[in-house]
């Protein structure tokens, strides 16, 4: 350790002063000092004790007494010549020789150390004689030099005894300074113990006050929350009721508006209808005027109601009545004019009738017999008709309802009047009005084209494309905005290129891939919800494309050629030849298909869900209607097997046990008249029609079609 060596360099730098040179006798005192000064003072005389020492020493060796009492050679020398020539006379011989020899030496007076003799000194030995002052002297140097070694030696002593002491001093101070160094640790970590307790405390009482605060701070954002949602429920209350309100004004000025453009164009066909006016018996300026004079007041409503901006549920019923007076007045006027034609023509034919009479009869006899033979498939049974060898007890219906044939009919007027209200947008040459229709067109059709099953927000988005389209909205595409606003036929044009389109997926898309009904027929039933206008002509391409939708089986008329009747049945004819029956058969379940879809479908992101336009009720009644005419060999079984498969299990849980009674008349009643004219070659849609009835009627339930739209899918 480092105090260690200053320790020794300290004690090594005393030892070598003059103070640390000097000896020191440890029993010193005043008194001894003086006795010993007068000792010296006196003149020398030897001790009573002298010649026993002397004998003693004189008994051993010069040599062995020099080291003994550690004597410089020249004082080894000196001190033989001395005791060869010392004679002992401080006593008689006789006292030596009675003195007995003692191993151990008198005890100083002076309490001096004893001085250990040899033993084996002899008692006596021959010395020469010396002179006395000579003897006293060498005997006070012998005695100083005793002296000194016995000063060595107790410096010696001393020092050993300082070295111990100072070590054991070192020691007790590096145990005081552990303890200090512990007693310091403990007290630095007591005072850390209690630094940590106290910021422990601290630390409970700041998170017991943070809970405290937090549990308040909670307490008053549910209160605020609360009164933030009671706040935001009440002005969504509010926010409803004015959107209710808004939408029923708009509803109703849209209503408004499609009645005066409704107007409009009957006055237009009424104008148009003003051609025929040479006609004789007939005057149509009375229509023309009173048309006009329906215009100004629907004009003039309309024009009222939107600076209100709010038209009342009266000036929708007077704006109807003045449509219904309206459609009365063109109705008159079409059926007056047709009379005046037909008996304008009836003239015409009796001048010339004489003439052609023969040369018309054979031609109608060669094409009746044509007709016969080509139609022999597709013509109707006769009522006569027999089923396994029995007469029909009960004969079914040949033709449809008269008014399933009004409502058809119907239909079609409206479809050929909104072809006729577009006719100057359909049939221009200017390049603007080209570019307007073709632009139109594209808005109106690549949208339905887009429809399938991959997300419930892709159908969303292609609604509202077509919605906001028939609104009059401008929309993207083609690289720019389009409008139905842009011409005043615009609208009219994309009714009827929608509903095309529509009925058209149904035919080729459908047709292929069953399972497309259903996203299709969706948009198309949220379509028809919004702007009936698209219902109604839908229902029209489609009867017209495949009459069975009606239902409705055409009869060949007097004077119809081979080629219009099998258009009629919805046969395609493309340079006089006719499709195939499988391909005709293909596109007529596809179209059926998407028909029965959309009975039952209804689209489902509206505020408020209201009636479907054309319901379940309209399939339970193509169905009933069905039952009741007589079947088609091929086409029957294959529109009741699909109409039944896409439709079946939604009639199945609105019209239950009825339902499935009307299962079990088709198979024990209606299922044998098929069967009956059905030839060997076309089984296979019977085969699988029965099939799929047993199969029902045997697990008393009709699944879910392939294809049918889960709700997850609406939020995908």
């Amino acid at each position: 350790m480092p105090w260690e060596r200053f320790r020794i360099e300290t004690m090594e730098a005393l030892r070598s002063s003059s103070k640390g040179r000097l000896s020191y006798c440890p029993g010193w005192s005043p008194a001894l000092g003086q006795e010993i000064l007068e000792g010296y003072r006196a003149p020398p005389e030897l001790s009573p004790y002298s010649g026993w020492v002397l004998g003693k020493m004189l008994s051993c060796a010069p040599k062995e007494m020099a080291a003994s009492v550690g004597l410089e050679p020249d004082e080894t020398a000196f001190l033989a010549h001395g005791l060869s020539s010392l004679t002992i006379s401080a006593s008689p011989p006789s006292q030596l020789a009675s003195t007995p020899a003692s191993t151990e030496a008198p005890s100083n007076t002076q309490g001096h150390k004893k001085l250990s003799v040899p033993e084996n000194i002899q008692e006596t030995f021959t010395v020469p004689p010396v002179s006395k002052g000579t003897g006293i002297e060498g005997l006070i140097r012998l005695h100083e030099e005793i002296q000194k070694l016995k000063g060595k030696e107790e410096l010696e002593q001393r020092l050993d005894l300082q070295e111990q002491m100072v070590k054991a001093a070192a020691e007790e101070a590096s145990e005081l300074l552990k303890r200090f160094d512990e007693l310091k640790e403990l007290k630095q970590h007591q005072e850390y113990q209690h630094l940590q307790q106290e910021i422990e405390k601290s630390s409970k009482e700041a998170q017991g006050q943070q809970e405290k605060l937090k549990e308040e701070h909670q307490r008053r954002a549910k209160l605020l929350s609360r009164k933030l949602r009671e706040a935001e429920q009440q002005r969504q209350r509010q926010e409803e009721l004015e959107r209710q309100r808004r939408e029923e004004s708009q509803e109703r000025l849209r209503r408004l508006y499609s009645i005066q453009e409704e107007v409009l164009r009957i006055n237009q066909q009424i104008g148009l209808n003003y051609r025929h006016k040479e006609l004789p018996g007939i005057d149509l300026s009375v229509y023309s005027n009173r048309g006009n004079q329906i215009c100004g007041e629907v004009s003039g409503l309309v024009r009222m109601t939107s600076e209100r901006a709010f038209p009342a549920q009266a000036d929708v019923a007077s704006a109807e009545q003045v449509l219904l007076e309206m459609q009365r007045l063109i109705s008159n006027m079409q059926e007056e004019i047709a009379l005046a034609i037909e008996e304008k023509r009836r003239h015409e034919e009796e001048a010339v009738a004489a003439a052609a009479a023969a040369a018309a009869a054979a031609e109608r006899e060669r094409n009746e017999e044509l007709q016969r033979q080509e139609l022999a498939k597709t013509q109707v049974p006769d009522r006569g008709k027999h089923i396994g060898g029995k007469p029909q007890k009960d004969e079914l219906q040949v033709k449809a309802e008269e008014k399933t044939m009004q409502w058809y009919q119907q239909l079609q007027k409206e479809s050929e009047q909104c072809v006729a209200s577009f006719s100057r947008l359909g049939s221009s040459k200017d390049s603007q009005e080209k570019k307007i229709k073709m632009d139109l067109q594209k808005a109106a059709t690549i949208p339905v084209s887009q429809i399938s099953t991959r997300a419930g927000s892709q159908l969303k988005e292609i609604f509202e494309k077509i919605n906001n389209l028939l609104l009059g909205k401008s929309i993207h595409c083609g690289g720019h905005n389009v409008s139905v606003t842009q011409h005043p036929e615009g609208l009219e044009f994309a009714y009827f290129k929608l509903a095309e389109k529509f009925v058209k997926q149904g035919e080729e898309e459908v047709a292929s891939h069953h399972e497309a009904a259903f996203p299709i027929a969706v948009v198309a039933s949220g379509i028809w919800e919004l702007h009936p206008r698209v219902g109604d002509l839908i229902l029209a391409h489609l009867h017209k494309k495949c009459p069975y939708a009606v239902p409705f089986y055409p009869a060949l008329k007097e004077g119809t050629s081979l080629e219009e009747y099998q258009r009629m049945l919805g046969y395609q004819v493309k340079d006089s030849k006719v499709e195939s029956q499988d391909n005709f058969l293909k596109r007529m379940s596809g179209m059926i298909r998407l028909y029965a879809a959309i009975l039952q479908l209804q689209w489902p992101y509206r505020d408020r869900q209201g009636t479907h336009p054309h319901g379940l009720n309209h399939a339970w009644c193509w169905l009933a209607q069905m039952l009741n005419m007589e079947p088609l060999a091929d086409v029957t079984a294959t529109i009741l097997f699909d109409f039944l498969e896409v439709c079946g299990n939604a009639l199945m849980k609105q019209y239950q046990v009825q339902f499935w009674k009307v299962i079990l008349l088709i198979r024990e009643e209606y299922f044998p008249r098929i069967e009956a004219i059905t030839n060997a070659g076309e089984m296979g849609s019977l085969i699988r029609f029965k099939q799929f009835l047993e199969k029902c009627l045997q697990r008393k339930e009709i699944p879910l079609p392939k294809g049918f739209l889960p709700s997850s899918f609406w939020r995908s």
